[in-house]
């Protein structure tokens, strides 16, 4: 198995609401669900070195919050957190997304995921409420590494299964 067969992932803005952020895993649908939504492994990906993952916490049902927090290198805290609004295992959460820089942006995550032939796609959509908050989303950098980092995880998940 070569975990990054599929290639990094693609990165759409279908409007200007809008960014969408597409990959592909050699991984079951359970097990890509698993990792994106399991603290024990949302550490390990959502921050990525040089940055330090300080806090994960995921309530993972219909109200329940999630809460990440990161630190870059100059010791800048960076948060994410939201609200589920949507839980259906292990193919699609929707939750609110705030972003502690950006106090003023409101938008809703979506996270869907396909299997067919042993390959997991994850589509990742961010819809924000306007098009200034949407216009602060330039630099993927980070999602690529983290996407890259999930590939690795579910790699070793599965050599060790």
């Amino acid at each position: 198995m070569t975990p990054d067969r599929h290639g990094s992932a693609v990165i759409t803005f279908p409007n200007e609401l809008e960014v969408v952020i597409s990959r592909k895993f050699d991984a079951p649908i359970a097990l890509v669900f698993d990792v994106l939504t399991k603290p024990e492994h949302v550490t390990r990906w959502g921050a990525t070195a040089p940055d330090r993952m300080t806090e994960c916490s995921i309530d993972l049902r219909v109200g329940g919050s999630y809460r990440s927090s990161f630190v870059v290198s100059d010791g800048t805290v960076f948060s994410i957190s939201g609200t589920y609004l949507e839980v259906e295992p292990p193919v699609r959460t929707v939750e609110t997304w705030h972003f502690n820089c950006w106090p003023d942006v409101e938008a809703v995550e979506t996270m869907e995921l396909h299997e067919r032939d042993a390959v997991t796609t994850f589509t990742w959509r961010l819809a924000f409420s306007d098009q200034a908050g949407r216009d602060r989303m330039t630099e993927f950098d980070g999602q690529q590494d983290s996407l890259d980092e999930m590939g690795e995880i579910l790699a070793s998940l599965l050599g060790s299964s």
